[in-house]
């Protein structure tokens, strides 16, 4: 993030060597060089401020358990732990899904979990924040779909089992169940249902981390795995 930020600088930086180069008098020559000072330590801090305020929205809420499921599936690695900011909770969800294409397909490949505030109207989700761990790279998100009140509360994973020479995908779908009803995802439809994961002691779902794949070349991709859900007070 820091380094991304001084490149935004070097036009700047290259112009005012120009002028320090070009400067006829000390006074004109000690003037640029403050400037320039000036301008480098503010993009630093503004670098430094950036990653800070990142860091504290993905990492530093606190969470009092996690929802998992028994059957997800095995390959890959598990990204970074992503939360709702605070005071907000997870009312709805979308998925990255790819279709069919009767060759190595790849099925489930992403979860985005869509954040309001404990106290907004379930009538109208305007105003939410979206958060995301690790995703697989095949496949267009679906529509978000919302609670009719209340939060997610808890996650039912659809899984292919290892297919052995065969085409694997992992996982394929989610349903969720909200404070009032249930929220069946648009995945798709290899595999089986596995069993619920515990019910949210507090408020609702407030975050996730999800299991990826990466792509493997000429051999067999699933993407998505399994996934990990955080519940708030």
């Amino acid at each position: 993030m820091v380094v991304h930020s001084l490149c935004l600088l070097d036009p700047l930086i290259n112009f005012i060597s120009i002028l320090i180069h070009q400067a006829r008098s000390a006074a004109m020559h000690h003037f640029i060089f403050m400037m320039f000072s000036l301008l480098l330590i503010t993009g630093l801090q503004v670098s430094i401020q950036t990653v800070e305020k990142r860091v504290e929205r993905s990492m530093d809420r606190y969470y009092i358990s996690e929802l998992t499921v028994p059957n997800g599936g095995g390959w890959g690695s598990w990204g970074q732990r992503e939360m709702c900011p605070a005071g907000t909770y997870a009312a709805g969800f979308s998925l990255k899904v790819e279709a069919p294409i009767d060759g190595d397909d790849t099925a489930l490949n992403g979860i985005r979990l869509h954040c309001i505030a404990s106290k907004a109207s379930s009538n109208s989700f305007r105003s939410y924040s979206t958060v995301q761990s690790d995703v697989g790279s095949w496949g267009q998100w679906t529509d978000i779909k919302w609670c009719p009140s209340g939060f997610l509360t808890a996650f039912q994973l659809r899984v292919e089992r290892s297919q052995g020479d065969g085409d694997d995908t992992a996982a394929n779908n989610i349903i969720f169940r909200c404070s009032e009803g249930y929220l069946l995802g648009g995945g798709t439809n290899w595999g089986d249902w596995g069993s619920w994961s515990q019910q949210c002691g507090g408020k609702g779902i407030c975050g996730l981390k999800t299991r990826i794949e990466p792509p493997q070349g000429r051999g067999d991709d699933t993407a998505l795995n399994d996934v990990i859900m955080f519940c708030c007070n």
